[in-house]
């Protein structure tokens, strides 16, 4: 345990934690662009063989669309993503598990448009994700298809936890 004689001083915990926010941002930024494209496609195709009714031609209708759905949904999800990330911690009110959870859109439109019936779900995702009527809403980072992505998350809300942490320390001085 720590005193506060020898705690690590409020500007230099400062300076690491958006240090370490920053490489975390990055490197979720870039797995997101990365990954969601696959993820999208991979989704569709998942439902699609579950659901088993589609005939070939709106099965590959609809997998020529994922892969277009995909590339637009990494633009959408990322450019939210860099408005979170740029912002100060401070202001920062959602997490970017909470902006990645938006890709399901786009393969829903897809599986809507290829007659797909909607899934059951749980009580607990019906509420928590009204629209997500297919059960696509990725549950961690690594969902996407990176399990590496997954620690990404909470390395994160430590770094932002930090900054905090010690901004909050400098001003009770």
């Amino acid at each position: 345990m720590s005193t506060t004689d020898d705690a690590e001083p409020p500007d230099d915990a400062e300076a690491r934690g958006l240090a370490m926010l920053a490489d975390a941002s990055a490197a979720i930024r870039s797995g997101v662009a990365r990954e969601v494209p696959g993820w999208v496609v991979r989704q569709v195709a998942r439902i699609l063989d579950a659901w088993g009714r589609a005939d070939a031609t709106t099965r590959e209708r609809a997998l020529t669309d994922a892969r277009t759905a995909g590339g637009a949904a990494a633009a959408r999800v990322g450019a939210a993503l860099d408005d979170l990330l740029a912002a100060d911690p401070a202001d920062q009110r959602s997490t970017p598990l909470e902006v990645v959870r938006t890709a399901y859109r786009e393969p829903t439109e897809i599986l809507r448009a290829a007659g797909v019936p909607e899934v059951a779900r749980d009580a607990f995702d019906e509420r928590a994700w009204p629209d997500d009527v297919y059960g696509l809403v990725p549950r961690t980072l690594g969902d996407l298809g990176d399990d590496d992505l997954a620690p990404l998350l909470l390395v994160w809300g430590t770094a932002k936890a930090t900054v905090l942490r010690a901004r909050a320390a400098r001003e009770a001085r």
